[in-house]
């Protein structure tokens, strides 16, 4: 499948589960298995085709309108994927933990997930930043300059997130 739209709905699946602050397996778990993992993450990589009763009925368990869900109808049919952002976690080290305890539980959840531990950097969605952004209860641009001021984010970042505004 993996069209456009596909890939387009499945980010607007991934961005609500995480801004909800679960993971594929936490969706399954909630569900108390009506939503299983592989499914749910198929969705989102846009590799299976979601129904519309089923769509109704994950906006239900998210508690989302089903237009949340939906990509902007205004949007162009080709999809850019947002440009990554770079966190430099060894300058993350060194910053006070009750500033960075946040970001890096994060950062560790992403690269168990991920099962990258090669402990220099990390790569993060634009989706990632809103979603720390939450954390922090702050404009992700704003979070993106303190990232910035600590070393940990390079500072042509800001051109992705100031391209990415609409999004954020």
């Amino acid at each position: 499948m993996s069209t456009d739209y596909a890939r387009s709905l499945g980010s607007r699946l991934r961005a609500i589960r995480t801004q909800q602050g679960l993971s594929l397996h936490g969706v399954e778990e909630r569900s108390e298995g009506k939503w299983k993992a592989v499914v749910v993450g198929s969705y989102e990589r846009g590799d299976r085709a979601v129904t519309v009763q089923r769509l109704a009925e994950l906006a239900d368990f998210y508690g989302v309108p089903v237009s949340a869900l939906l990509p902007d109808a205004g949007s162009s049919s080709v999809v850019e994927a947002p440009p990554r952002l770079v966190i430099d976690l060894e300058r993350l080290s060194n910053v006070p933990a009750e500033r960075a305890g946040p970001l890096a539980r994060y950062a560790s959840t992403i690269q168990s997930q991920r099962g990258d531990y090669n402990g220099k950097v990390l790569s993060i969605r634009q989706d990632d930043l809103r979603t720390l952004a939450v954390i922090y209860d702050m404009p992700p641009a704003m979070l993106a300059e303190e990232l910035i001021s600590w070393g940990v984010l390079d500072p042509d970042a800001r051109r992705a997130v100031e391209g990415g505004t609409d999004r954020l």
